[in-house]
């Protein structure tokens, strides 16, 4: 109680000197989000929010632009063997960390070693699963050796973070690695660390003397609102400067505010909303990784999951939680990533009258005359468990439609929100829940969303629904690694068909990115690009103060 009260001061200071820097105060700008950081680690990091920050502080050797291209980031130049089994990146000089120490190639090998080394690390690990070895001959080199040739070398580093050995070699081994809160959180980016506070509060300062991009202002400031309301009524009052999200039901009204501009388009990094359904068995059940898959054994069986679908009217989930601003869904593949999307695949109707059908021919009857479906062998009602986080704006009402949905075929259901960490932990690989209202944002290439519906990351906790199918694991190793981009397209584009029929998710739409910021405190915003995200650090580095 107390922090918080502090808090609230020092965040009423920072007010009074956002609007420029008149009279030496230093210019803030604060941005407003319903979320937080759920760890400022980047091995063990899984909310976006992290990762939001983690490319403000961090730098690596690509960088991703608002246009999806790549370009260099710490790498002065690469070359490549005509094999394209060993890149060779000539790093740039005089990049130093925010603690003073300089940054070496040998940052670099440290820190793609220290995640290939933890399987236990939910996202980073996995982008090394093609590094052979990593070499620093000196100080401004590096050298990397893939096992095989693969189409994406960008994208599977852009996202990997360049950490200070000399901080993190304490913490490098077993689980320390994953434990080790990182407070200082010192890196080379074009900001730093002032202070975390989970669920208040980043407060970050710039780096002026970044080599690449030293940003404008002096301070960022990213608050945490519980009430999405409250989220509106902040950039309206002033409190804060730019707003990340926000309930579709506030667009009309702040269009209407004078001072205030709001913006939608495609999203930097595409979204995906997924139902996400427990398929957990008890033989594919991650027991050593402490699974209980205690999921719902109706959801299991395909045509069970199939009903679902088709008693799901995914329009009107658009029309009443995104108010149009939205497209309907069919694979963890978004429509913004472009080519990698298959869309001829034909989505189900809806139809209840067929979900109803479905579930008569499985043995699913209501044999009680309570409304609700019973297992073909009468042990329990078809009654699921449905969870969100807490920290989402669009899933309280979509849980709301769901439940009158499914309650047409004789589904019952249990509506909860529940806090994104612990919401995290029984999720996976954990497998305690029934339904889990989530969602994805992708990397530009499709490779991080195929990971996470393949056998092999049950037990890790990336794949989230427990979804185990041979076929679709062995159409992901050939993608991984094939070169020829029609003959990947083909391999992409198979594999959502395939987990489409399997009816591993239900996805019930893609979002556009919707986000607002005041005309008469900062200027220069990036809103001409094809993605939109105004907390991007390509945003931030350039904003400055209204004259």
């Amino acid at each position: 109680m107390k922090k918080k009260v502090l808090y609230v001061f020092l965040l009423a200071a920072l007010i009074l000197s956002a609007c420029g820097s008149s009279g030496g105060q230093p210019t803030v700008a604060r941005i407003g989000w319903a979320g937080s950081p759920d760890t400022v680690n980047p091995g063990s990091a899984v909310l976006t929010e992290a990762y939001t920050i983690f490319a403000l502080v961090y730098d690596a050797m690509y960088k991703l632009n608002l246009d999806g291209t790549f370009s260099l980031g710490l790498a002065d130049s690469v070359e490549h063997s005509q094999d394209g089994l060993v890149y060779t990146y000539k790093i740039h000089q005089g990049v130093k960390f925010h603690d003073g120490q300089p940054l070496t190639s040998k940052d670099i090998k440290f820190s793609y070693e220290l995640y290939k080394t933890h399987d236990d690390f939910p996202y980073m690990n996995s982008y090394t699963a093609y590094i052979e070895s990593v070499e620093a001959p000196d100080d401004s080199t590096v050298v990397l050796t893939l096992s095989e040739a693969i189409p994406n070398i960008e994208s599977q580093l852009v996202f990997m973070y360049i950490l200070p050995e000399h901080i993190w070699k304490d913490h490098a081994e077993g689980a320390a690695a994953v434990e080790f809160e990182n407070f200082e959180m010192i890196g080379t980016g074009p900001f730093k660390l002032v202070e975390y506070k989970q669920n208040e509060f980043v407060h970050l300062a710039a780096n002026k003397e970044h080599f690449q991009t030293p940003p404008k202002v002096d301070e960022i400031i990213f608050q945490t609102f519980e009430s999405q309301d409250v989220l509106v009524q902040a950039i309206k009052s002033g409190q804060v400067d730019m707003i990340t999200e926000m309930p579709a039901t506030a667009v009309g009204t702040l269009k209407e505010e004078a001072t205030v501009t709001v913006i939608n388009g495609a999203p930097f990094a595409p979204g995906v909303s997924d139902i996400i359904l427990n398929q957990a068995t008890p033989e594919n059940c991650p027991t050593d990784a402490g699974g209980l898959c205690t999921g719902h054994p109706a959801l299991q069986d395909r045509n069970v999951r199939l009903a679902m679908a088709h008693a799901t009217d995914k329009q009107k989930l658009i029309d009443v939680v995104l108010l149009g601003y939205g497209t309907p869904g069919l694979t963890l593949i978004p429509d913004g990533l472009g080519f990698w999307y298959n869309d001829t695949i034909k989505d189900y109707e809806f139809d209840v009258a067929k979900a109803n059908q479905i579930l008569d021919d499985a043995g699913y009857a209501d044999k009680d005359g309570d409304g609700i479906r019973e297992m073909p062998d009468g042990s329990q009602p078809l009654n699921f468990r449905i969870n969100w986080p807490s920290d989402s704006i669009d899933a309280p009402r979509q849980a709301e439609l769901l439940s009158e949905m499914w309650s047409a075929i004789g589904v019952k259901t249990e509506l909860a929100a529940t806090d994104p960490d612990a919401l995290t932990s029984q999720c996976c690989p954990v497998f305690d829940y029934d339904i889990i209202l989530w969602g994805w944002g992708s990397d530009p290439d499709p490779n991080l969303l195929l990971n996470v519906q393949t056998t092999g990351e049950i037990p890790t906790g990336y794949n989230e629904t427990g979804y185990s199918n041979p076929e679709f694991d062995a159409l992901y190793a050939q993608q991984a690694v094939e070169l020829d981009l029609d003959k990947r397209k083909e391999l992409v584009w198979k594999m959502q068909e395939v987990a489409f029929n399997d009816v591993v998710y239900i996805i019930p739409y893609y979002e556009q990115n919707v986000q607002a910021f005041r005309t008469d405190r900062f200027t220069g915003w990036l809103t001409d690009f094809p993605k939109i995200e105004l907390s991007d650090v390509t945003s931030l580095v350039v904003i400055e103060p209204v004259k």
